[in-house]
């Protein structure tokens, strides 16, 4: 047999192998056309009902007249997104920094654990609207109200799971360490914190959605006395106005920064995770 044969023969495939790398590419090629041709539809669909059932702009603007809406108070609007996304990205970091901090803290005394993690349960079941009230009379400067709120909705799922992953090491790994002597910041840097990396960036993804969510929710409430100037403010002085078309767009831009922030947090776990995680390596597979 040539070498050529030989070569020719390696690329020929069973029907197994044809029949799942064929089953691979439908879904690669599903996963991105059937979320697009869904949301097509539902556009559509929203825009017949305006015209069937002859709703009037100012309960329930057609597609295209809010994304003139966009377009024409794009000035507005981006200016009220920046100061969204602003407290939004600053109560994250925060609560990365103290989250990951006090996780660590724990993960090396279970006393301090025990008697500080039920502060943090009691801040992440209290409703941040019946908390602020406290923020407002305590805490003078608005924006630091509002990144106080935006902070303790997205601090517990970084502790939480942070926790979880140091606790979570191998014993078999820790006693390695302990018979090779390793102090305990070394067993934290070179064993802990790198098993603990996935729950890390699992709860930073729910982290980044909790953060905007806890934004919106205090500019709400912050907003009723008009001292806020981010979307939710925007959103309320549409309803307020009959504004339907301002008030779509607003939610609009809201929607899709938490679409793009989940998006860039799930490309940063993948690059950080993708060359030893299991999770990672079955998604290249």
């Amino acid at each position: 047999m040539t070498v050529t044969d030989t070569n020719s023969a390696t690329q020929v495939l069973d029907p197994e192998e044809a029949r799942r790398l064929r089953n691979e590419q439908l879904e690669r090629i599903g996963s991105f056309v059937l979320p697009v041709a869904i949301m097509v539809l539902a556009i559509w669909l929203w825009d017949r009902i305006c015209v069937w059932n002859e709703i009037p702009q100012y309960i329930l603007p057609r597609p295209g007249v809010v994304l003139q809406t966009i377009h024409s108070d794009a000035a507005l609007l981006f200016s009220s997104l920046l100061v969204t996304l602003k407290i939004t990205f600053l109560s994250l970091l925060l609560a990365v920094i103290g989250g990951v901090g006090l996780a660590v803290l724990f993960a090396q005394s279970k006393w301090v654990e025990m008697s500080f993690f039920p502060f943090a349960i009691v801040l992440q079941v209290t409703p941040i609207v019946a908390i602020f009230p406290l923020i407002n009379i305590y805490v003078d400067n608005q924006t630091a109200k509002l990144l106080l709120c935006s902070w303790i909705v997205a601090f517990f799922p970084v502790l939480s799971n942070t926790t979880l992953g140091l606790n979570s090491v191998d014993r078999n790994l820790r006693d390695l360490f302990k018979l090779n002597h390793a102090s305990r910041w070394q067993e934290l840097w070179h064993l802990r914190l790198p098993a603990a990396m996935p729950y890390f960036l699992g709860g930073l993804k729910i982290a980044g959605g909790l953060s905007l969510i806890g934004a919106v929710v205090a500019e709400f409430v912050a907003g009723a006395s008009g001292q806020s100037s981010g979307l939710a403010s925007r959103i309320i002085e549409a309803g307020y106005r009959l504004n339907a078309p301002r008030l779509f767009a607003a939610l609009i831009l809201v929607s899709l920064a938490g679409i793009v922030i989940f998006l860039v947090l799930s490309l940063i776990a993948h690059l950080i995770l993708r060359r030893w995680h299991e999770s990672a390596l079955k998604q290249e597979r």
